[in-house]
């Protein structure tokens, strides 16, 4: 089994599969909506200057999540 790490733990050019998405209310609504559903594969792709927010690539989109949303989503990193 590999290291399951929290989503802003991923490092750039790195790939992951969602397992669990624990934000709540409005955001987790959105995430869901954004593909962050388990099993999708999700690649870390660019950080903003002052690392925050951090753009992810998710079925062919870039998506860009601040940490304190992206620490809430828990990943397994592929190798």
């Amino acid at each position: 089994m590999k290291d399951i790490i929290t989503l802003n733990n991923l490092k750039i050019g790195k790939s992951a599969r969602v397992i669990e998405v624990k934000n709540v209310g409005s955001i987790y609504r959105r995430l869901l909506d954004l593909g962050f559903i388990p099993g999708t594969i999700v690649s870390a792709y660019l950080k903003s200057p002052f690392q925050d927010p951090i753009a992810y690539r998710i079925k062919n989109a870039t998506i860009a999540i601040r940490k304190i949303d992206s620490q809430n989503i828990l990943v397994e990193e592929l190798s």
